[in-house]
């Protein structure tokens, strides 16, 4: 009994590490913040991301990517800095459960910035009164978030 609880511990563990949402992010570009004389130097990357919902609404996030030989390995926690800003790219047609409000805060984005439980994510809200989308990211780890956000909002405009 008590392997096979180990070996479920392990699992679970091993499922926390796993990206748990499929949103891929393509990067557009990055620049070095601080130079490293071992491994890959502090930098800022930019990615581009479209809803997963929503057609014609994309993200472009720049955050901060720690270096160094633990940054290379992948043990580094990278800092809870990011900005955002969302705009419309094509014509946008909300979901009933998007315009309703039944989807507000759902996540949109996530990205590990650590080897354990800290993550960078991006939620979605809609402002129905504006008719505007609102995507906020933040940083989180299981104890303690970060206080550290940004935030954007994309106006639905008629898109021709």
């Amino acid at each position: 009994m008590k392997k096979v609880c180990q070996v479920g511990a392990v699992f679970a563990i091993c499922g926390l590490l796993l990206p748990v949402f499929a949103v891929h992010a393509e990067e557009i570009g990055e620049v070095r913040t601080k130079f490293k004389m071992l491994g890959a130097n502090d930098k800022i990357v930019i990615e581009a991301f479209d809803d997963p919902d929503i057609d014609g609404a994309t993200c472009y996030l720049s955050r901060a990517k720690t270096g160094g030989i633990s940054g290379t390995i992948g043990l580094a926690e990278d800092k809870s800095d990011a900005s955002l800003a969302c705009r419309q790219t094509g014509k946008i047609v909300l979901p009933e459960s998007v315009r309703s409000g039944k989807d507000d805060g759902t996540q949109v984005f996530r990205k590990s910035t650590s080897i354990l439980f800290k993550t960078m994510q991006v939620v979605r809200f809609y402002d129905k009164k504006r008719n505007c989308l609102v995507y906020l990211t933040y940083s989180n780890k299981i104890i303690e978030g970060s206080p550290k956000n940004s935030i954007s909002a994309i106006p639905i405009l008629d898109w021709k």
